[in-house]
């Protein structure tokens, strides 16, 4: 079967019928997984096994095609054998088809389906995300002072690894279709590590009370960052670089003084790795480059399935309701990577009690106010105010990925944000995008369409209208879900200047709003929002 062309569902099911044999040897291993796992985008599970039951049901239904549907279900539940847990109604469905072949003396068929022998994942059920007030407001642990970087960094590794493999394909399948965590204990309870690493790190940093020892606990976890890299984990590593960047840390003038040029040195190369510059690009890079053991920032693939989704449709056809390959397989090409990743552990001997240790020191809730006023008291303000932080980045990206926005601000938003694709990756300045210029371009965003979609009149180049008519069709979010984002910086008020948001004035010698430099150089106009 051709992936390059759109086909229909019952297109699809029949080739994965036909890419088993009698005997259940498996030709098209790409396809029947592929499907499998994307199936749910447009169909659900109980009504996938009800077309197959249906099929196998038939009276024309002749028995090496009954056979080779009994293969794909055997298939289907030893490679997801969470679906048939979590879904009683899919489970239901497919007993009663090993029923009917039973009834009808097909033995050999029915022997295939056993479905009594799926895993339980009762686990799943019962985790749930405790809320703020069941958290305890703990004194921060110092247990961790005499442990050296390396066993701290392996140790939160095992741990946030742990937690990362939880996650199931329908966990992240919710997640883009709600935009959010509604209903998501496993990705949240993700989430909420992350987090609480990063706010631990400030809270163990000052819990000193002298500028010296907060600058030795700084200089500790940016020991710890780099043994992450070592072990290439990214995401924990974002964890601690966001924790050490963190206005109620950045903001400690006197504690950052005693920490050498050196050690200073290694972590604004660390920030430069996970900045979310050109889309995250230097850690895609190394990501990419990495092999054996890795450990991805979730946040930057989580926002790659949410690009893909608002940019594609789900049906090339709609009214003949044929699939949109193009999406599924840049959806599965991500699901799939990120599925990969589980099956490759990292190999660390892990001490238990260390663990448990460790999970008591994390398991505590201070809202980011606290952690600032606790800044305060350790280092006062002087006369220029600092704002108070805001929550990390995997947060937002979690709790508001879908914000509503007026269309003409969207239309707005899309033009400047063409003007500075233009302006990066228009290398000879002639006004379009070649083939060999797009390319550079879908280094940095791999999940936009080829070149062939932009190209609406097949010129061989792409002008600023096609691109514009591009993201506008895509529906771009004002966060540019698609990748091109805004790059916000602290600014002051030196003459008076109009919010973008809410169209007030701003002025004051003190920094107070939000300005973004991408767009600002590609266009004299300022975005410049409130802090």
């Amino acid at each position: 079967m051709k992936l390059d062309q759109p086909a229909s569902v019952e297109e699809l099911t029949e080739a994965c019928v036909k890419a088993f044999d009698e005997e259940g040897r498996l030709e098209d291993v790409f396809l029947v997984r592929m499907f499998l796992t994307m199936h749910p985008w447009y169909l659900s599970s109980t009504d996938l096994a009800k077309n197959l039951s249906d099929k196998a049901l038939e009276e024309q239904c002749t028995p090496k095609v009954r056979s080779q549907i009994c293969h794909l279900i055997k298939y289907w539940i030893s490679e997801y054998p969470a679906e048939f847990d979590l879904n009683p109604e899919l489970a239901e469905r497919i007993r009663g088809l090993k029923v009917s072949l039973g009834g009808r003396g097909d033995e050999q068929e029915t022997s295939l389906i056993n479905i009594d022998s799926v895993p339980s994942f009762e686990w799943r059920k019962d985790l749930g995300q405790r809320s703020q007030c069941d958290f305890k407001k703990r004194k921060t642990s110092l247990l961790f002072d005499h442990l050296d970087s390396s066993e701290l960094a392996e140790h939160l590794t095992y741990m946030e690894y742990k937690s990362f493999c939880r996650i199931l394909f329908q966990d992240y399948h919710s997640f883009v279709m709600h935009g959010c965590t509604v209903d998501n204990p496993i990705l949240e309870r993700f989430i909420t590590l992350f987090n609480s690493v990063s706010q631990w790190i400030q809270l163990m940093v000052l819990s000193k009370p002298t500028a010296p020892q907060r600058a030795m606990v700084i200089s500790h976890f940016i020991r710890v960052a780099q043994r992450l890299l070592q072990l290439q984990n990214f995401n924990t590593l974002m964890a601690v670089v966001g924790g050490l960047s963190n206005s109620s840390i950045s903001r400690l003038k006197d504690t950052q003084a005693h920490i050498s040029a050196d050690v200073q040195k290694v972590f604004e190369q660390l920030v430069e790795l996970v900045t979310s510059c050109g889309n995250y690009s230097r850690y895609r890079q190394r990501f990419s480059q990495s092999s054996g053991f890795r450990f991805p920032i979730l946040g930057v693939h989580l926002k790659d399935l949410v690009a893909v989704h608002v940019a594609l449709s789900d049906w090339a056809d709609p009214e003949k309701s044929r699939v949109n390959l193009a999406k599924t397989q840049q959806l599965y090409a991500i699901l799939q990577e990120l599925a990969q990743i589980q099956t490759k552990p990292p190999s660390i001997d892990a001490n238990p009690d260390l663990l448990n240790l460790l999970l008591v020191s994390l398991d505590q809730y201070h809202s980011e106010e606290e952690i600032y006023q606790l800044s305060l008291q350790r280092e006062p303000r002087s006369v220029r105010p600092v704002s108070v932080p805001s929550p990390s980045v995997i947060e937002q990206w979690a709790t508001s990925v879908r914000p509503k926005a007026d269309p003409a601000i969207i239309n707005r938003h899309i033009e400047k944000m063409v003007e500075s694709v233009f302006k990066n990756f228009d290398t000879d300045g002639d006004g379009h995008i070649t083939q060999k210029e797009f390319e550079i371009i879908r280094t940095n965003f791999p999940y936009l369409s080829g070149f062939d979609e932009l190209d609406k009149n097949q010129d061989g180049q792409i002008s600023r209208e096609e691109m514009i008519d591009y993201f506008t069709k895509a529906n771009s979010l004002l966060n540019s879900k698609m990748g091109f984002i805004h790059t916000f910086v602290e600014m002051s008020c030196f003459k008076p200047a109009l919010c973008t948001h809410c169209s007030g004035v701003m002025w004051g010698f003190y920094k107070q709003r939000y300005k973004c430099k991408v767009v600002s150089e590609a266009d004299d106009e300022v975005f410049d929002v409130h802090l």
